[in-house]
């Protein structure tokens, strides 16, 4: 036997909902679908799998045509599989979310998808089921970043302590107390303080700090809680 006989051929697809922080905004990447149906409508960013790959190898391959990126934080999500979401024949979509910093490599978008950058509280409505796989995702990295310093992967290589908590307060969208979460945070070990100052942003300039990346992957799976009582 060659195939399971009786048996209805279903599509497998990805959707990569990539999250970028230009140091001021958390932004999702969206594109203008190219086909139809819903062509010309904001969509994620998403292909099928094929018959010779993983899907996992799928997302990473969506994510290099349209970033030009390898090896970036990529952590998959839920499996979209209702029977009529896509209007054209019956496909499930395996969904993963991306971290990147968008100053690194906005230059390497390709522009073959007419991408665009929107802040979390501006994205237009999309495609299909596309906006519950973003909430999912929203949802997801809420979690994962009380557990987890993730956020930094959104991070250029030198940043400021304001750009770290205008990160986390737009993750979870509240206010945090300065003292507080400064206190917390070099607690941890995770920064290494720089001689050089951000005077761009403030009269008195903030210090730089890089990342120490021996104690991130030692600490990446222990529990570092900045914001108290999250919801997700």
């Amino acid at each position: 036997m060659t195939k399971y006989i009786k048996q209805t051929r279903i599509l497998v697809a990805v959707d990569c909902i990539i999250f970028g922080f230009d140091g001021f905004n958390l932004k999702l990447l969206l594109i203008k679908r190219g086909f139809e149906p819903e062509k010309n409508k904001w969509s994620l960013m998403g292909g099928f799998v094929q018959s010779d790959e993983k899907p996992e190898d799928a997302a990473s391959r969506v994510l290099k045509q349209l970033t030009g990126l390898k090896n970036v934080y990529m952590e998959q999500l839920l499996v979209f599989g209702e029977p009529e979401r896509d209007p054209i024949e019956r496909t499930v979509s395996i969904t993963y979310f991306a971290l990147i910093d968008i100053k690194k490599y906005e230059k390497q978008l390709s522009d073959d998808y007419r991408a665009e950058w929107f802040q979390l509280d501006r994205i237009p409505q999309l495609i299909f089921d596309h906006d519950k796989m973003v909430q999912h995702a929203k949802n997801r990295l809420r979690y994962k970043a009380a557990l987890h310093p993730i956020l930094f992967e959104l991070l250029p290589e030198k940043f400021t302590i304001p750009q770290i908590m205008t990160l986390y307060e737009q993750v979870y969208d509240v206010q945090l107390d300065k003292r507080n979460f400064t206190r917390k945070l070099r607690s941890t070990g995770l920064l290494i303080k720089q001689l050089d100052k951000d005077k761009e942003n403030s009269k008195k300039g903030a210090f730089y700090y890089k990342l120490d990346k021996t104690t991130y992957k030692e600490k990446f799976t222990k529990f570092l809680n900045f914001v108290s009582n999250p919801e997700y």
